[in-house]
């Protein structure tokens, strides 16, 4: 598969009905991220945001690896990045990854299918769902590299995990076996590779079947952001505003009516339309 200038492409988006699965696709180089990736990623997750026949995505990859991690075929000079004319330091392109996924309004599915190194695992972190093959392996190696860890992980990894565990995989660097990562909660199951993407897209349809897109895109953002908010009249204020823009909305309606009437759904407004605003920007 190659792109409009003739590039092959290093991700792939198909459809599975409902459920697009957003594949790495670098098998030769260990699915490795490069910033060609990271546009493809970022475009693939605007697509799926626009196509309102989307409901979920999933998130794997190609070959027998996830992601090695940072591409080094031009060694150190890999993470070299210059400032620009003002001085402003240039943005991790693996957290530009993670933030886009964490803004999706669709839920996200990652299915670890092998190794996932460095950024090859802390862009899976902002994933509402992790399972991972038995042939997975985890590896925060930053400290090994010489570097710090990056894609957010920071913020996301000890809100996974805990501080602790968080602490001990990314100061020792060390990796982390599947059972290892199921103890801790870094992924909910542990598969053979064979029921892996089946068991995702599984996981994928339970997260949308009978749900309004609108209220699963704004109940993901209320869940995420509160993470990090400093008490719970933060969560009473966006709450209140989302009752308020729902409570006129025809999809609660449709909602309320199904249910009196004992039958399925058919919810019609459009994630693609934008959400109501629920914070203070």
């Amino acid at each position: 598969m190659t792109s409009a200038a003739g590039i092959a492409r290093v991700v792939r988006l198909d459809r599975d009905g409902e459920i697009a699965v957003i594949r790495l696709h670098r098998p030769d180089r260990l699915n490795a991220f490069n910033r060609q990736m990271r546009d493809e990623l970022l475009a693939a997750f605007d697509e799926c945001d626009r196509d309102d026949g989307v409901r979920a995505i999933v998130m794997t990859g190609s070959g027998r690896a996830y992601c090695a991690g940072a591409d080094l075929v031009d060694g150190a000079d890999t993470f070299v990045a210059e400032s620009d004319d003002a001085g402003a330091i240039p943005p991790d392109v693996g957290g530009e990854v993670s933030l886009r996924i964490h803004r999706s309004y669709k839920p996200v599915v990652v299915a670890v299918n092998g190794p996932a190194v460095g950024v090859g695992v802390t862009s899976t972190l902002p994933a509402d769902i992790r399972i991972a093959s038995d042939t997975a392996r985890f590896g925060f190696v930053f400290t090994r590299r010489g570097l710090v860890p990056e894609a957010c992980s920071s913020w996301f990894l000890p809100r996974i995990v805990g501080i602790s565990t968080a602490l001990t995989w990314t100061l020792s660097g060390r990796m982390v076996s599947a059972s290892e990562a199921l103890d801790h909660g870094l992924v909910s199951e542990v598969l053979p590779p064979e029921r892996l993407l089946p068991r995702a897209l599984e996981i994928a349809r339970s997260l949308v079947a009978g749900t309004s897109p609108v209220s699963v895109a704004m109940t993901r953002e209320l869940l995420w952001r509160m993470l990090g908010a400093e008490s719970p009249e933060v969560a009473h204020h966006a709450e209140s505003r989302g009752i308020h823009a729902r409570a006129r909305s025809g999809d609660l309606r449709e909602g309320v009516d199904a249910f009196l009437a004992k039958r399925e759904p058919v919810f019609a407004d459009s994630v693609a339309d934008g959400l109501p605003v629920l914070f203070d920007r």
